[in-house]
């Protein structure tokens, strides 16, 4: 009997993943498979007018309200904000949650971003997918799971607007058309309503559910759809190379081209 495909969508900070991957994590649900979302930190930096903890309560909430849209779980490692280090520790933590919720399928922050927070995780995603099979890897986490018998697949999300550091620009290495799921990655952004004053000030966007649309135009352009979402998929060895998510939800995204629609 076939299991469940498990899929794990974990970035920084409350908000990144509905920015940069909701669209595709819905075409996986509607695919039939377990969708958990996870953020390293609460956001706890995320405010000019409440304090670390107070930030975090609303953050964590408004995480899980977007997770419950899609039917997704919701967790956070509690990092904080600033403070994520490809560190023994740090890795050690992450490896754990991968034996916890043992996915097949992993979305992730990518390796060049914008965001010191961003790098960090996506160094230690890509480590923890390597560590979490190797069972001599103690975690020293209380009660600590197995180790799991697979690398999953791991696919990078865009970085911020398509850029690197310095501001030029990262090819999608796959797209994938979120044209007809694109109002709920609309309504689980929507959730994280705390954070339009803080892009306001911090990064001089306003509306960005508006620069969400934007971006996913813009990406939908280059495959000829309405809009889409990019990915890159990491082929390291010993990590898997058969495109898992574009088999699971019926699309083909590279070339620019599109074979199918979700079923």
């Amino acid at each position: 009997m076939q299991t469940q495909t498990r899929v794990l969508a974990i970035h920084a900070h409350p908000d990144d993943v509905e920015f940069q991957c909701a669209g595709t994590l819905a075409l996986l649900k509607r695919a039939g498979c377990s969708i958990t979302i996870a953020t390293m930190t609460p956001g706890d930096c995320g405010s000019a007018e409440l304090g670390a903890e107070a930030i975090s309560e609303v953050r964590r909430n408004e995480a899980k309200a977007a997770a419950e849209l899609l039917g997704a779980d919701y967790f956070c490692l509690e990092f904080r904000d600033l403070n994520i280090f490809n560190d023994d520790e740090s890795r050690r933590r992450v490896t754990e949650v991968l034996r916890r919720t043992r996915p097949n399928l992993i979305l992730t922050a990518p390796p060049v971003d914008y965001h010191c927070d961003h790098e960090a995780t996506s160094l230690l995603v890509r480590d923890a997918c390597f560590s979490a099979s190797c069972p001599n890897y103690a975690t020293r986490q209380w009660e600590p799971a197995p180790a799991i018998d697979w690398i999953p697949h791991l696919y990078y999300v865009d970085p911020l607007e398509g850029n690197d550091r310095e501001g030029q620009p990262i090819p999608a290495g796959i797209h994938v058309d979120v044209s007809d799921v694109f109002e709920l990655k609309r309504k689980m952004l929507a959730c994280h309503a705390s954070q339009r004053e803080w892009l306001l000030r911090q990064h001089g966007m306003d509306e960005y559910l508006e620069s969400q649309a934007k971006w996913g135009v813009k990406r939908g352009a280059e495959i000829g759809v309405a809009k889409a979402e990019g990915f890159r998929q990491y082929l390291g060895h010993p990590y898997p190379h058969d495109d898992l998510l574009l088999k699971l939800i019926g699309q083909d995204g590279r070339g620019g081209r599109v074979a199918g629609k979700t079923s």
